[in-house]
This record gives C-alpha cells, sequence and structure tokens, in this order.
C-alpha cells in the first residue's frame, strides 16, 4: 500500500476512534445531522412493534446509513434456562448478533427509537445497557429519537428538514467481541438481599402493576418486591421520547422518595421498563452505583419462597361510607 493511502487509512481510523471516545450517553437531533457519514458513527434504527412501527416504517424514511434491527427477534434478548422471558442472552449470541449488523468494538453505536413513548424509548435504554454490559462503552441515545428528527419541516417541501434516506441498508458482517461485565448482572439473590437490607429499590412499572391491581401476563403474582419505591417509566420523558432536563427529574426522584446518590437496583417485569429508570438513574443523574434486575417480577414472582407485597393483599382498617 502506497505511504499516503496507509497515511489516509489511519487518519480515517484515528477519527473515528476519537468520535468513539467522546460518546455522551445522549446526542441531539444537531449531533446526529452533523456526524451523518462520519467514520466509526453507526446509526442503528431500532423502531420496532413496541412503538407501533415496523421495519416498513425504516424503509420510508431513516437517518442515512442507519442500520435496522428487531429488538424483540434478533437476539437481544432470549428465555433463560428457567423459563424466564426476555432476558439478558449469552455473550457468544451477542457477538453473532452485534457483529451481523457490522458493529465492531471500535465504533460509536448511535441508537435510534420511533420516540413515540417512554415504553418505545426502553427499548433503546435496553439496547444501550446490554452494550455497556458486553464492555462496549462508545453507544449513545438519540434524544427524542426519529420523532425529533423529523420534527422540523421545510415550509415549502412539506417534508423534514434534515436527510432521509429510503430502502434497506444491509451491512456487511464483522466480527465483535464481548467482554461480559458481570459486575453488572443482578441475580435474584442479589435482589432479595438487598430488600432484606432494605437497600432502595426501585420499580419502574405503572403505579396499578407496583399497588397489585394488574400484573404482567407472565408474572405468577400481582404486586411488587418488599420495599420498593415506585418511579413510574412514563414519569422520566416528555412529548414522547424526549428525556426530561436533570433538574426535574431529580425533582421526580425526591417525590418518589428515591435517593439519586448510593446504591440501588431498578426492576421491572423483564428488564424493560427498568433499563429506562437505570438509564436515568447512571446516566443523567450520574449515580454509578445504579444497577438493573434484569429477571424483574416475571422471574421473582415465579419463586413462591419471595415475598410479594400486594396493596390488595393488605388487611383493609377502614371503610368508606356514604
Amino acid at each position: 500500500m502506497k505511504p499516503i493511502v496507509t497515511a489516509l487509512v489511519a487518519l480515517i481510523a484515528l477519527c473515528g476512534t476519537a468520535v468513539a471516545q467522546t460518546a455522551t450517553p445522549l446526542v441531539s437531533v444537531e449531533w446526529a445531522a452533523a456526524n451523518i457519514g462520519k467514520p466509526g458513527v453507526v446509526f442503528l434504527d431500532v423502531r420496532g412493534r413496541l412503538a407501533g412501527a415496523s421495519k416498513e416504517d425504516y424503509l420510508r424514511g431513516h437517518i442515512p446509513g442507519a442500520i435496522w434491527t428487531n429488538y424483540l427477534k434478533d437476539g437481544w434478548r432470549t428465555e433463560d434456562a428457567n423459563g424466564t422471558i426476555a432476558q439478558l442472552s449469552s455473550a457468544e449470541t451477542l457477538e453473532t448478533t452485534i457483529g451481523n449488523l457490522g458493529i465492531e468494538n471500535e465504533d460509536h453505536v448511535v441508537i435510534v427509537p420511533a420516540g413515540k413513548s417512554a415504553l418505545d424509548m426502553g427499548t433503546a435504554t435496553r439496547i444501550y445497557w446490554t452494550f455497556k454490559v458486553a464492555g462496549h462503552d462508545a453507544v449513545s441515545i438519540l434524544n427524542g429519537g426519529m420523532k425529533a428528527y423529523t420534527a422540523e419541516i421545510n415550509a415549502e417541501t412539506k417534508q423534514p428538514v434534515n436527510p432521509l434516506e429510503t430502502g434497506d441498508v444491509v451491512p456487511e458482517p464483522t466480527i465483535f467481541t464481548v467482554e461480559l461485565r458481570e459486575d453488572m448482572l443482578v441475580t435474584k439473590a442479589d435482589m432479595a438481599a438487598a430488600s432484606n437490607a432494605g437497600e432502595m429499590i426501585v420499580d419502574n412499572r405503572p403505579q396499578d402493576q407496583f399497588l397489585g391491581i394488574n400484573k404482567h401476563a407472565k408474572a405468577k403474582r400481582a404486586g411488587t418486591i418488599p420495599g420498593a419505591r415506585n418511579l413510574p417509566e412514563n414519569w422520566l420523558t416528555q412529548n414522547g421520547g424526549t428525556f426530561r432536563d436533570r433538574d426535574t427529574i431529580a425533582k421526580l426522584y425526591q417525590l418518589a422518595g428515591i435517593k439519586t446518590d448510593g446504591a440501588q437496583i431498578n426492576f421491572c417485569n423483564t428488564g424493560h421498563w427498568a433499563s429506562l429508570g437505570w438509564f436515568v438513574s447512571q446516566e443523567i443523574l450520574g449515580n454509578r452505583a445504579a444497577k438493573m434486575y434484569d429477571g424483574s417480577m416475571v422471574e421473582w414472582s415465579a419463586d413462591a419462597g419471595l415475598p410479594v407485597d400486594s396493596m390488595l393483599d393488605r388487611p383493609q382498617t377502614a371503610q368508606v361510607t356514604q
């Protein structure tokens, strides 16, 4: 290879590495538009059924160069040996899933959700958490997702100002190596110990499920883990999929009786909503001690030896009269 070509290749690789090293948890629409086509930046479009979307939405228009993945079917989550659904896949499966998307360890991955609701932003935070567990720190989420990216419309063309591309982008499979961070994983035993010790545990499910009025279809019992505080996932975003600012989130934590520092474990039903709570605690509030219990209530409630706290099971001390 000629010296000038070698130098150019090295410079491109260096630029890609520099971008990856400066990855922030959230990137703005302006940042996304300015970094289209940059070496080492991979936009990962995760719009899917949880957002009322599908690959057809991606095909009709996506950030130029963005790669689409199916959150529910491409190997991001799996049923474990005990029958608990939607759990973290094995390191080998993740290496295949991520490698097949053409993503390398040096790449800065920018996750692009639909941005329609807190629920679909949970897709982004769950995949973000997965990359972190896999030892990959160069990962960000597009704040507000595609809803924010396409919000500004050209007055003359009536089309989004930010560039879009139609059709499919088929990546060339590559090698991605997982370096599993086992310290990020919380087992059922860890959760039981935290509950018994009175540590801060946070239920990110809707209030009706926290109280035991309703439950996930796969949960065996209604209610919550004893000692949990409730911080519903839909408190954390506004206008669909844009995260609230840090100060507002801190006030919401105070309102829910949750500290913004120190040991904390977030949970939900299967580690989807909980990833949103974990992301906010860890990456927006900066609580490095925050963790997530992947098994959550589906795993916990299946163990008859573990307690579940339900409002409906508590003795009623007063009657409402009219």
